[in-house]
């Protein structure tokens, strides 16, 4: 079809009553969203020529892929694994029908067949069928099922590609070493040896003359990690798959430094888990890159992959472990693990206390020394059902704690005045807001500033306490004398006083609600305000007669009355303002 570049076009650009116009056209279904029709309609009016089916796309070639997938005007980067996922996900199913959400509805069947179709293995139950799915749609979430926005504009242009096919000798080839690797898998369903794996290899090298392809290559890798994968515990995959190239130094140094600080990640993985999911990518993606706090290089995209691993192999765990704990042993020795825990769950208990307070609020370096003290205690927490039970009386312990902290008249004084503190504070300069930072973390200092200013007054909060406590303040470096920052530091000093006793609720210095004005700008109202106050003194003047005093009032009423006029229009905008001051 000599016109397909124009008809590919127009199908970007069509909506869906246009795209159902030319499925008519052309005798093609027309079932469907605007977006699963479209996809359809590139496939079997662009493309007809490719094999897209799913036996088919195992046979495109890396790099005919990302020409593929440019057509169907979706992301084109990533391995040849992700690149058949999007683009078999894109061809085959509707983005508004299988959602992460939606894999509850879904019989075990059908996720086995997913996990077949997206090249997952399909051992385990139906949870961890469906968590191997929901990962792969994580990673590939908005990557498909809608095409970029500049080809629906009309912009740019893409070159349809023509299928690249192999000789048909080598083609021959490749599939015969296939089907010796899958004899050869048949013949080991239990496994095999790495001597073996080297004699097949062996084997095939003497018996084609040509086996340094990357497809016969890939067909072995493929063939022998398929049945490896089959054999090892099923976990979740990766959001991501590695890059094939050679890591730098810098990306090796890295994750050699994740690997030595496995337990630290794995830790705050768990404390990610107790509100995050890992089916939320930016959420995920913003724990990710909060780790750069400890020291890891989470600018590369080798780290950032390794740590998604890690993270789904926790949520997996965690799975387990709550499986584990609602479910009887099902071993010896998993029950006398567990009957070892309990055992040492009152000594457990006592310590958590101590270790968080040791670790000054930081529950993830907290965690990981929890877990030390449990295997100190010949604790395994290899075992699901121990690992559950430790990790979850860790858990309840902080529960209970954050109850106790927010039944705390300190606690509340203080989160009250963290509330005027950072009100707004996203729209506040850069100094300021690290002025505040620095506050929250002296509060129990300024509370104590607050009580002795309060104490020695005996109670009295006047101008002179309060200019007191913000030039102490300014002493100390803290910038809090500003039209931002003052009236908020006050109404925090007013609550401590009145938490304290010292004050009454009406005492606290309020918020002005409109401009905030400074001492400077008071002085110099204030002098302005005298001023035009002055003019309006009786001044004293000759007496004159009172026919010429007539004459000149006459003369001169109608400029008085408007200058007089504008002098009380500024008095008034004046007053007002002083107003506001008053009421902060």
């Amino acid at each position: 079809m000599s016109n397909r570049p124009n008809l590919l076009s127009e199908l970007y650009q069509a909506r869906l009553e246009d795209l159902k116009e030319i499925a008519s056209a052309y005798g093609l279904a027309k079932n469907g969203s605007v977006e699963y029709l479209r996809a359809q309609l590139i496939r079997d009016l662009i493309l007809p020529e490719w094999d897209l089916t799913l036996d088919g796309l195992k046979n495109i070639l890396n790099n005919d892929l990302g020409k593929l997938l440019g057509v169907f005007g979706i992301k084109k980067t990533g391995s040849l694994r992700t690149r058949r996922q999007r683009l078999y996900l894109h061809l085959n199913h509707d983005p508004k029908q299988l959602k992460e959400d939606n894999l509850d509805k879904m019989t075990k069947e059908e996720l086995h067949g997913l996990c077949k179709a997206l090249e997952l293995p399909r051992s385990g139950n139906r949870q961890t069928l469906l968590i191997r799915v929901a990962g792969v749609l994580s990673a590939q979430h908005k990557n498909w099922g809608t095409i970029k926005r500049s080809l629906k504009r009309g912009g740019g242009t893409v070159v349809i590609p023509s299928p690249s096919h192999l000789d048909d000798e080598q083609q021959t080839e490749v599939s015969t070493i296939s089907q010796t690797v899958e004899d050869f898998v048949s013949e080991h369903p239990e496994g095999w040896t790495f001597e073996q794996e080297s004699e097949l290899i062996e084997t095939i090298e003497e018996t084609f003359d040509d086996t340094s392809l990357s497809e016969v290559a890939a067909s072995i890798e493929k063939g022998l990690s398929g049945q490896n994968e089959g054999n090892e515990q099923p976990i979740p995959p990766m959001m991501q798959e590695l890059s094939s190239e050679e890591p730098t130094l810098e990306e090796e140094a890295a994750l050699l430094e994740i690997s030595s600080r496995r337990a630290e990640v794995e830790a705050a993985a768990r404390d990610f888990l107790l509100v995050g999911s890992t089916t939320d990518v930016e959420d995920m993606d913003s724990f990710i890159m909060s780790l750069s706090n400890h020291g890891f290089s989470v600018e590369l995209v080798r780290v950032q992959d390794t740590i998604r691993t890690i993270i789904m192999e926790t949520a997996f765990r965690s799975e387990q472990e709550q499986h584990a704990l609602s479910n009887k042993p099902g071993s010896w020795s998993e029950r006398e693990a567990i009957r070892l825990f309990e055992q040492m769950r009152p000594q457990l208990r006592e310590r958590i206390p101590e270790i968080v307070a040791g670790r000054r609020g930081n529950l993830v370096q907290a965690r990981m020394e929890f877990e030390e003290e449990a295997r100190g205690l010949g604790l395994d927490l290899r075992s699901p059902a121990v690992s559950g039970r430790l990790h979850a009386l860790f858990d309840l312990h902080l529960e209970i704690s954050e109850a106790e902290e927010l039944q705390d008249p300190s606690a509340a004084r203080r989160n009250r005045m963290l509330r005027i503190l950072y009100h707004g504070a996203v729209h506040l300069p850069d100094d300021v807001r690290r002025t505040i930072e620095r506050l929250e973390r002296n509060l129990p200092s300024f509370e104590s500033l607050v009580e002795t200013v309060l104490e020695s007054s005996e109670g009295d909060f006047s101008e002179a306490q309060q200019s007191l406590i913000i030039r102490f303040l300014e002493s100390k470096g803290y910038l809090v004398n500003t039209a931002e920052l003052r009236p908020r530091v006050l109404a925090c000093a007013g609550i401590v006083g009145t938490e304290l006793g010292y004050l009454t609720p009406s005492q606290i210095p309020r918020l002005a609600p409109g401009i905030l004005v400074s001492d400077d700008q008071v002085d110099a109202i204030v002098a302005e305000l005298k001023a035009l106050a002055a003019t309006f003194k009786p001044q004293d003047i000759d007496v004159e007669e009172p026919e010429m005093q007539v004459a000149e009032s006459v003369a001169d009423a109608s400029s008085r009355v408007g200058d007089v006029r504008g002098q009380i229009d500024r008095v008034d905008a004046l007053l007002s303002r002083l107003r506001l001051q008053d009421h902060q």
